[in-house]
């Protein structure tokens, strides 16, 4: 939206029409004036900085890359960001850190998201309006722009074949958390039949958000993945409970996890739990983006061995990810 403003005459441009009011004291000028600017975008929608950077994450457009991994671990960014041939970015605001640099010949953005789909939700949209959204009048851009996001993180085996220290590569991911129904249109995208399915099996209670399958960008998985086992990965909306675990309180269903355990659909079964992918790859889909999870199993729940020192595999992982990416 284009603004001009005079003595006596405010000319709006919005989209392709434009309007022009004139003697700006009558009210019913002013009242359509701030109707336009309301159909743009209020300020609330899409908060911005002092400085012009994006609400939670603090980047201006410029700052980020086409090339994407997430982790959740701000950590984690920093031993990325150690891994890269140069660093021109270097941002922090609250559990969302950021580098930006080069590997071989590819930029790169490396930014941490925090645990849990809550987060993700903030970290998508974001990345998102950075390049598609004009910031300073709200307006989406014209052509829109795809990223492509690989998700680096840790994951707990579902299967008993699945030991610790295995890097899992997610083709599907199964939403428990519900963030991908608060979107109008994202229908198109799930795997229904898969849900329902799996549902069924669990017995799955009103109570909770009915669970939503969202497959893996087909071309990523291929690019990345390789010599990785592919998997369907739950995204769970916690750490004890959600996944199983009994400390003081008693989950739900004792028997979630062997019942997850035994599903079988198309001859495919549940590999791992995580809490980020489902809505990473829902949000990446409705915003026409492309995704990507891989993990490393730091633990198999199934045989209760876990892997303390996780840090070797998952530098490993991350090289095979950089190469991967940057090939």
């Amino acid at each position: 939206m284009l603004l001009v403003c005079g003595i006596d005459r405010i000319s709006v441009k919005f989209s392709q029409a434009s309007f022009m009011i004139t003697s700006p004291s009558e009210n019913i000028a002013f009242f359509i004036f701030l109707q336009l600017i309301n159909i743009v975008m209020k300020q609330t929608e899409l908060i911005i900085n002092p400085d012009g950077s994006i609400f939670h994450l603090h980047l201006l457009p410029g700052d980020i890359a086409e090339n994407i991994i997430i982790v959740g671990d701000p950590g984690r960014v920093e031993m990325i960001g150690q891994m890269l041939d140069s660093v021109r970015v270097r941002k922090s605001n609250r559990e969302f850190s950021t580098v930006t640099g080069r590997y071989h010949d590819l930029e790169i953005t490396v930014i941490s998201s925090g645990i849990g789909t809550d987060n993700i939700d903030i970290v998508m949209n974001e990345l998102d309006a950075l390049v598609n959204i004009d910031l300073a009048s709200g307006v989406v851009v014209d052509e829109p722009r795809s990223l492509s996001f690989v998700r680096i993180g840790t994951a707990g085996g579902l299967q008993e074949d699945i030991p610790a220290g295995s890097f899992i590569a997610t083709g599907k991911a199964v939403g428990f958390d519900g963030v991908l129904h608060f979107y109008e249109g994202y229908e198109w995208c799930l795997d229904h039949m898969f849900a329902d399915a799996l549902a069924s099996h669990l017995e799955w209670p009103d109570t909770l958000p009915y669970p939503y399958v969202v497959d893996a960008d087909p071309a990523l998985l291929e690019r990345v993945a390789s010599g990785m086992r592919k998997g369907i990965t739950i995204s769970s909306p916690g750490f004890y409970g959600p996944q199983g675990r009994k400390l003081r309180l008693e989950p739900f269903d004792s028997e979630l996890n062997e019942n997850i355990r035994t599903f079988r659909f198309r001859g495919e079964s549940i590999t791992n739990y995580e809490m980020e992918s489902s809505a990473i790859y829902g949000l990446a889909k409705l915003l026409n983006h492309k995704a990507l999870t891989v993990c490393v199993v730091i633990g198999n729940r199934v045989t209760g061995k876990f892997l303390s020192d996780y840090k070797p595999a998952m530098k490993t992982l991350v090289q095979q990810v950089l190469d991967a990416l940057s090939s």
